[in-house]
């Protein structure tokens, strides 16, 4: 990674920090990133989207091990299924150990997710924990493929928006069930 894009990546994770609305790429479409463990951020971000904060978000971490507690609760077969997927574009919902109802959605369940992007896995990474992944775009409208559309999109809604491209993938990630490993998306 050259300097510029550490320096970005380091600028994205500092708003975040601070409770702002990231936009980033993804495998396949931009994303809005923010932290989960801070519900005005979360509450921005779903302001952002127009989005009802009822119907929960996925969230992506920089590695498995940012997701143990969830994890740890599976059965082991489970647990290795999950982790032999990622980094990729299977989501999983599993047992919310710890993340807040504005995240669950209310839900006894959260979506966790190590993306096949490297940056998105960068950008967790240098914000030291799992992030909120939700397509950038308003409710009910397609999601951005570039920043361009981003920009058009979200405008000044968002406070950064980090360069990078997506991976090109077509289809959004697939979602499982960690227990039983059935597709819900």
């Amino acid at each position: 990674m050259g300097e510029r894009a550490s320096k970005a990546l380091q600028e994205a994770a500092a708003i975040l920090r601070r409770g702002g609305v990231v936009a980033h790429a993804t495998e396949g479409v931009w994303g809005l990133a923010c932290d989960p463990f801070d519900q005005a951020a979360v509450a921005k971000l779903a302001a952002v989207k127009g989005r009802d904060a009822a119907k929960g978000f996925i969230v992506i971490a920089a590695s498995a091990g940012a997701f143990e507690p969830e994890l740890d609760a599976l059965a082991a077969d489970r647990a290795a299924a999950v982790r032999a997927s990622w980094p990729g574009a299977v989501t999983w919902v599993v047992a919310s150990q710890r993340f807040p109802r504005w995240i669950t959605g209310g839900r006894p369940t959260v979506a966790i997710r190590v993306p096949g992007h490297a940056q998105a896995r960068a950008l967790a990474g240098c914000f030291g924990g799992p992030i909120v992944s939700t397509s950038a775009n308003r409710s009910g409208e397609p999601p951005a493929r570039t920043a361009a559309e981003v920009a058009a999109a979200l405008g000044e809604d968002v406070d950064y928006v980090l360069p990078g491209r997506t991976s090109g993938r077509t289809r959004p990630s697939a979602i499982r069930d960690a227990n039983t490993g059935a597709a819900l998306r």
